[in-house]
């Protein structure tokens, strides 16, 4: 590939940015060379951060390591298919899973691989919704610590599986991927699962795309792991030999939009890309939402929305658009992205599948110097811990009374769905009622949506529905996720960024629960409790939220709920 393939491919128009691009450039540059150098005092003069820095900064090394590893990839993969396996299970949690998802959207399943099923949920149904021939299925156990409560917690369920169906040595069909020394390190090795990919230890979850995290999953699907590879390594050549010119830079040039445009107060960066795209969407707004958003700023991740007429949007937009070549309707998309003249435009060119590997070091690398520019942390995540202890407090009060403590919600409709403010939305509101919680949204707010309900199709059509909604009548930006998943990433903006979110959250009670093995309780109590949890960490924060729980998962009852929300 020529040098020069991804700065051509480059085009940023600044618009109403444009001062402020040239302000924050000579900023962008020193932040560049910092992080190339992987100098840490680049983010912080204070050294106890530093150190902590120093230790989150492997993943400029990965491709290289990476490179190195292709053969043991490839070869384990030849034997697992030689094995008979014809199915994959991901059992993860956060930004760790998300790259293989996007893996798997975007590039498929080779001819004789097996099939890849991520499962990153603690919702009962999605549990159930597993449904593969456990003799001839292989788990991946992926976590960085080894101790996150959601991956060891499917883990044992599919352990229980696999004994129930009669397999001999259960440990033979998992694979273990986390750091050195983890609790899942010794636990692999002492009960003998396949075999364990030890990842260097100084590379965070949401960087880890092209680790071992993102490639042996990818490697089981069959897909070209080195080309992946090679196609990092340079983008990361390329950002590096031009980082002296921020503007024109196809990695430090994004960030210095990212950081600048949040500064300006267009902090909601828009990603527009075609369906065949749509997953990598979602991984970028763990990278973005999860770095940036801390100390009361951050880059707000939009994904997942149509593309609307230029008087849609409000002053707190800037757009970034992926234009694959040869996707069907990029003409018509050309049209309305150039339409867009009021607002910051970025065109990044997508040329090839393996362009992949390029996008997530481009968006790694932006992001760490937005974090720069907006003079935060990128690598730490304080408010995710915040969430994480609300939830294992509630639990602890389950283990102990055998009930979940449950606030008395502000409504109940008369179907049995049930309304609970937050205190900083029932302040707002007055006298008004929960369903007026759209009100609540001014200039330069996003509304986010939470959902943890499981894969059923009308519930999805349904939350579709609403998020469109949502933008027709507020004129506000949108963000969407499912939890648990969303805790990890994008849960860090919402607690720890700006206070200008509007918060929907949605639990419902299972039709069908699973016990947890080992466990005094259940996924479907797990999954209330994390809601719970969350929803208590936004209102100990004073964000505006609303907590919408169903009494079953029913498509109508959700479609009354938000409807009322919407004519609220």
């Amino acid at each position: 590939m020529p040098s020069t393939a991804y700065r051509s491919g480059f085009r940023l128009v600044a618009g109403p940015l444009a001062d402020a691009l040239a302000a924050e450039a000579s900023v962008a540059s020193r932040a560049a060379e910092g992080l190339f150098r992987k100098d840490a005092s680049t983010w912080t003069a204070d050294p106890a951060v530093q150190a902590k820095i120093a230790n989150r900064l492997g993943w400029l090394s990965s491709p290289a390591l990476m490179a190195s590893e292709v053969d043991r990839l490839t070869t384990f993969a030849a034997q697992v298919r030689r094995d008979g396996f014809t199915d994959v299970v991901l059992l993860g949690m956060g930004g760790s899973s998300l790259a293989p998802e996007v893996m798997r959207a975007v590039l498929g399943i080779a001819d004789g691989s097996p099939r890849l099923h991520m499962l990153d949920s603690t919702d009962p149904a999605a549990v159930l919704a597993i449904r593969t021939n456990p003799h001839t299925t292989l788990y991946l156990l992926a976590s960085k610590s080894g101790t996150t409560i959601e991956p060891n917690s499917l883990a044992a369920h599919f352990i229980r599986v696999l004994q129930d169906a009669g397999v001999a040595r259960w440990a033979d069909h998992f694979v273990a991927i986390t750091d050195p020394g983890t609790a899942l390190a010794t636990r692999a090795k002492a009960e003998g699962f396949r075999e364990t990919f030890i990842n260097p230890a100084d590379i965070g979850g949401r960087f880890s795309a092209l680790s071992f995290f993102g490639l042996v999953p990818t490697a089981l699907m069959g897909q070209d792991v080195a080309s992946l590879v090679r196609e990092g390594l340079a983008m990361l050549d390329e950002a590096e030999a031009s980082a002296a010119d921020p503007i024109n830079n196809p990695a430090v040039g994004l960030g210095l939009l990212m950081g600048a445009g949040a500064k300006a107060g267009r902090d909601k960066l828009t990603l527009v890309v075609p369906p065949s795209l749509e997953a990598f969407g979602l991984w970028v707004e763990q990278l973005v939402a999860e770095s940036t958003g801390k100390q009361g700023v951050g880059v707000v991740p939009i994904a997942g929305e149509a593309l609307g007429a230029p008087g849609s949007y409000g002053s707190d937009r800037a757009f970034v658009r992926l234009r694959p070549f040869n996707a069907p309707d990029e003409a018509a998309r050309d049209t309305a992205f150039a339409a867009l003249t009021g607002a910051p435009t970025l065109t990044l060119d997508f040329p090839a599948p393996a362009s992949l590997g390029a996008e997530f070091m481009r968006w790694e690398i932006a992001t760490a110097v937005a974090g720069v520019i907006l003079g935060v942390n990128p690598f730490d995540e304080p408010n995710v811990q915040t969430a994480k202890d609300a939830t294992n407090s509630l639990l602890a009060t389950h283990k102990a009374e055998g009930r979940l403590p449950v606030a008395a919600p502000d409504r109940t409709l008369a179907n049995g769905v049930t309304l609970t403010l937050s205190r900083a939305a029932r302040a707002a509101l007055g006298s008004g009622a929960p369903e007026s919680l759209l009100s609540l949204v001014s200039g330069g707010d996003y509304v986010g949506i939470l959902a943890y309900l499981g894969p059923d199709a009308s519930l999805a059509a349904a939350l579709d529905r609403f998020r469109s909604g949502v933008r027709t009548r507020t004129g506000a930006a949108t963000m969407f996720g499912y939890g648990p998943r969303y805790l990890h990433s994008t849960g860090q903006l919402h607690k720890g960024g700006a206070n200008n979110g509007v918060f929907v959250l949605i639990s419902d009670t299972p039709a069908q629960d699973v016990d947890i093995p080992g466990q005094p309780f259940s996924f479907g109590t797990l999954e209330l409790a994390q809601a719970l949890g969350d929803f208590n960490s936004l209102d100990a924060t004073g964000r505006r939220a609303l907590h919408v729980h169903l009494p079953r998962p029913d498509a109508a009852l959700l479609e009354t709920a938000l409807e009322a929300l919407l004519q609220g």
